[in-house]
């Protein structure tokens, strides 16, 4: 046997059952019996934590979304065939379907998303539908991603359908903290979609008029509906210039 695999230096007394009543294995052995079940309940504790956090944000973001769907559904009529551009978790296209009766598309960048809808992956660029399509199309904040803005409101007319109506929801980062909030997101997604473009008030409207739109209706939203995004934000239904078609 080489000298590399040989045992024969070694003492066979470290090996022998005497050797666990040495003192410092005795505490060794003491301290797993005192103190596992403490590491496992801290585990336990731990985890449990955790997984009410997952459902507890699950639950605020599906609650969020129906509210939204609920809010989008009052704006338009029963039976719409609507595109969600920029979908997320899909849950405001799932809930407004089943609230509108409405066959709702959900597209976004990501592969997949987290409720059951109709779902079309892509590339931030030109949406994956005909022109003139769809009577309703929704940009629940998703506009300030878009890199060409006016080339996205432009897809947005392509389309839509005689009448059709836009649903836009945005940040308005008109004050410092709402500034701060803003470039928070920003430093967030850049990385994935590339520098956020958020805008004023009159900023957006002149995005949107000189995109062909104008604004039917706007509101103010409170900037507490989102209690991790405490920014002021505005609603605004949009309907091609010219097109009166209801």
């Amino acid at each position: 046997m080489s000298e590399a695999s040989s045992f024969s230096q070694r003492d066979a007394r470290e090996y022998g059952p005497e050797g666990w009543f040495l003192p410092g294995r005795l505490l060794l052995c003491y301290a797993q019996v005192l103190l596992n079940p403490l590491v496992y309940a801290v585990e336990g504790l731990a985890g449990g934590l955790q997984r009410r956090w997952r459902r507890e944000r699950r639950r605020r973001l599906v609650g969020r979304s129906y509210d939204m769907a609920l809010e989008i559904s009052r704006l338009l009529p029963r039976g719409s065939r609507v595109l969600d551009v920029g979908c997320g978790s899909g849950y405001i296209a799932h809930h407004l379907a089943g609230i509108l009766g409405a066959r709702v598309l959900g597209i976004d960048v990501r592969r997949k998303t987290d409720a059951p809808i109709d779902y079309a992956a892509f590339d931030g660029v030109r949406f994956p539908a005909s022109g003139s399509s769809y009577d309703a199309l929704l940009l629940c904040y998703v506009l300030h991603h878009a890199q060409d803005q006016l080339a996205f409101l432009a897809e947005v007319r392509r389309v839509l359908r005689a009448g059709g109506l836009a649903v836009v929801y945005e940040d308005i980062p008109e004050r410092g903290w709402d500034r701060a909030v803003c470039a928070a997101h920003d430093r967030a997604w850049r990385g994935r979609t590339g520098p956020c473009r958020f805008r004023l008030e009159s900023g957006w409207r002149q995005l949107f008029e000189a995109a062909g739109f104008e604004v039917v209706s706007e509101r103010a939203l409170s900037r507490w509906r989102n209690l991790a995004h405490p920014v002021r934000r505005r609603q605004y239904l949009l309907r091609a210039v010219g097109d009166r078609t209801l």
